[in-house]
């Protein structure tokens, strides 16, 4: 029987980077990435987390990290999590604790955590559903957001409410194999 290959952060980070230089910038599934990105104003954080209230924990620390900090440094957080909350029905429950500590931290429209998870799935869609695809990384990702940031780069965006409609077009276009084969990395 073959042992799983152990990942290292570095190669974790590598995947992260590789989605986001790929996918989110490349399809242009976030049309406000890409400047962020390019800035070094994006911070990744490989969490050593193992269990659920660690990754609390470290989530929490990261809020007050990014809110303690200037944007023009860190504008935006991914804290990829590949220890913990593999399973996207449990990454999706712990969602809720995630938007909880945002409120106890009284940071409540000031950031908030969107999610990216390797087997995400909207609600009332099929697993295969290519519309999931917009939100599927290579591991479990909280990312952290500042409002301002969000409020700034929706306003300067000619029609924003059409992004998530383009980006189901743009990941069905490609299809799963497609999107698959487009995040594939040398090894």
């Amino acid at each position: 029987m073959n042992e799983p290959r152990a990942i290292n952060d570095a190669e974790i980070e590598a995947d992260i980077c590789n989605w986001i230089e790929k996918a989110v910038i490349g399809l242009n599934l976030c049309p406000f990435a890409k400047a962020v990105y390019v800035k070094q104003q994006m911070r990744i954080v490989v969490s050593d987390a193992s269990t659920e209230s660690a990754l609390l924990e470290q989530l929490g620390e990261e809020l007050l990290l990014l809110r303690d900090t200037p944007a023009e440094t860190i504008d935006t957080t991914l804290l990829v999590h590949p220890q913990v909350l593999e399973d996207f029905l449990d990454y999706n429950d712990f969602l809720e604790h995630a938007d909880g500590l945002v409120e106890s931290l009284e940071l409540d429209g000031e950031l908030q955590v969107a999610s990216f998870h390797p087997q995400y799935q909207f609600a009332g869609t099929d697993v295969d559903d290519a519309s999931n695809l917009t939100n599927r990384a290579p591991w479990p990702v909280l990312h952290l957001l500042r409002e301002a940031s969000i409020d700034r780069a929706v306003a300067a965006y000619p029609d924003p409410d059409a992004i998530i409609e383009r980006n189901i077009a743009t990941v069905t276009a490609l299809g799963a194999d497609g999107y698959r084969k487009l995040l594939a990395r040398a090894g």
